[in-house]
């Protein structure tokens, strides 16, 4: 590892942008959703960051050296060898962020993880997050003690607990889990009809629940290639077991459209 991820806090805060067109755009908008003020003023003071977004290559090392001198960490746009940060591929679930950094190796390659991914991450993340919060008292005070809470907590977001964070909640499912804070997960079935053998037809809720599944019944047609997007650790049998096997879980029955 040789950088180290941080999530800066920049609302209020100034940051230098210099550049026009497309790539100076593009940061201008991913520093003010961040809550950053932009100016283009190199000598303004309370300067926290600066972005060297210029197309021409003499200016943007000129600028470069000149900022570092004054003591900035900069980010050079599409000069990682130049940068002392980079500005990773984002997935947004607010407050709840994913951030996809390659080292400035390769944007695309952060881009296509961040676009799988957002796949998988439920929109509802941000709201459980919110609840989770809203909560933290009631929650030190159903488990005092710091290990059992921290067991309490890890055991309800895990695969197929109450709060899996993988599946879409609302922000009651929170306070259902603290009326009942030792009950057990209900055991799943769910039919899953695929369209297509192509695992990246898949909807997003598809693919949630190959994402979460304890246990698999797939019929034959089924392709490889769409199995592999399920959990590891997740059961595989053929669809023909489905009445010899006891279920635990999540159990999805999959089966190609006919």
């Amino acid at each position: 590892m040789n950088q180290l991820p941080i999530f800066l806090n920049l609302k209020d805060r100034k940051i230098l942008l210099l550049g026009d067109g497309e790539m100076a755009d593009a940061k201008r908008r991913l520093y003010e959703r961040a809550g950053a003020v932009i100016t283009d003023d190199e000598n303004a003071s309370g300067l926290t960051l600066a972005v060297v977004a210029l197309e021409d290559d003499e200016e943007a090392l000129a600028a470069v050296a000149r900022l570092k001198s004054k003591g900035l960490l900069v980010n050079a746009v599409d000069r990682s060898a130049l940068c002392d940060y980079t500005t990773p591929a984002i997935i947004d679930r607010d407050p709840v962020l994913v951030a996809i950094g390659t080292g400035g190796t390769s944007a695309g390659l952060a881009k296509a993880l961040r676009q799988r991914l957002e796949q998988l991450l439920p929109a509802s993340l941000g709201t459980l997050a919110d609840a989770l919060l809203t909560a933290r008292d009631r929650i030190q005070q159903t488990w005092p003690e710091g290990a059992a809470r921290r067991k309490a907590i890890d055991a309800v977001l895990d695969p197929n607990g109450p709060l899996d964070v993988m599946a879409d909640h609302v922000a009651a499912e929170v306070d259902d889990w603290l009326a009942q804070p030792h009950g057990q997960a209900q055991s799943q079935v769910i039919d899953l009809e695929l369209t297509s053998v192509d695992p990246d037809d898949l909807t997003l809720r598809q693919a949630r629940w190959l994402g979460q599944a304890d246990q698999i019944f797939a019929s034959d047609d089924v392709p490889e290639q769409v199995l592999v997007r399920a959990r590891a650790d997740a059961e595989r049998f053929t669809l023909s077991f489905w009445d010899e096997q006891p279920t635990t879980g999540l159990a999805l029955r999959i089966r190609m459209k006919t």
